[in-house]
């Protein structure tokens, strides 16, 4: 379970604010490239990224040799949306000043990033996780859209394998021979393609044609997670979506759009009901 006094503790320091303002201004960066222009030892900087690490404010992921830092925005959200009125007006205000300083940066300062990342804690094992992400009598209760319904993913999530997308209650099925799964590891990671975005796929999300058509210029992008256990009955869940471009359109679309299912899968499997989709 995520230690709330630990975030607060977190972003008590002034050096630890401004590292994440520089991880929100670009994410994905090096040890070396937050040390610059901070006036301070390495070191320093890395105590400092421990204790971020520490509250789950950054996430960490190899890219080779390399390991790069990502600004993860899940503890703030779940303070906002879970405990909010539990503290008196003025830190109400500060928490919604950095919740929306976190999530709504500028889109030229975003313009080079080519990932998104999100890191939450689920009370659940993880085959429990695993089945939340793949059956779709999970997946169509809390992965929703006001407009289309439902999600389901058809296939029998084995490597190489292709999979459809459904929504089923506005009889429209995508598919499409790149969805592939990329890895199948149960219960422990998985990875796809991200899907298609068909003229039918834009009708049914009343999208207009040229901005999907715009979005099916860009590369195919994939999306990863894995589920490790994180404690007695609690798992830490990362989602890792990428291959953008930089200032990819899809990119900011998948960004507003994440936080809000695995918030929804995280209250079914938690309590038994999903989010209302908004």
């Amino acid at each position: 379970m995520r230690d709330t006094d630990a975030v607060f503790r977190a972003l008590s320091d002034p050096a630890r604010r401004r590292l994440l303002d520089r991880l929100n201004e670009r994410n994905g960066l090096t040890l070396t490239e937050l040390c610059a222009d901070m006036g301070m030892t390495r070191q320093s900087v890395s105590k400092h990224l421990d204790v971020l690490d520490e509250a789950d404010l950054v996430t960490t992921l190899r890219r080779g040799r390399e390991k790069l830092h990502y600004l993860n925005a899940a503890p703030i959200n779940e303070i906002a949306d879970r405990f909010i009125h539990h503290y008196d007006r003025a830190r109400v205000e500060a928490l919604a000043d950095l919740r929306t300083a976190l999530e709504a940066t500028p889109m030229d300062q975003k313009s080079n990033e080519t990932s998104f990342v999100y890191t939450t804690y689920i009370h659940a094992t993880p085959e429990r996780v695993w089945q939340g992400l793949t059956d779709p009598t999970f997946t169509e209760r809390y992965w929703r859209h006001p407009k289309s319904g439902g999600v389901s993913y058809r296939t029998d999530w084995q490597k190489g394998s292709a999979y459809d997308i459904a929504y089923d209650e506005v009889g429209l099925v995508i598919t499409d021979s790149e969805q592939v799964v990329l890895e199948s590891d149960p219960p422990r990671r998985l990875a796809y393609t991200w899907h298609t975005f068909s003229p039918e796929w834009a009708a049914a999300h009343q999208f207009d044609e040229a901005t999907v058509a715009a979005w099916r210029a860009e590369p195919r992008s994939k999306v990863a997670f894995d589920i490790e256990e994180a404690g007695e009955g609690v798992v830490k869940l990362t989602v890792v979506h990428d291959g953008f471009a930089p200032g990819s359109a899809v990119l900011e679309g998948v960004r507003g759009g994440w936080p809000a299912v695995i918030a929804s899968l995280k209250t079914l499997l938690e309590t038994g009901s999903a989010l209302p989709s908004a």
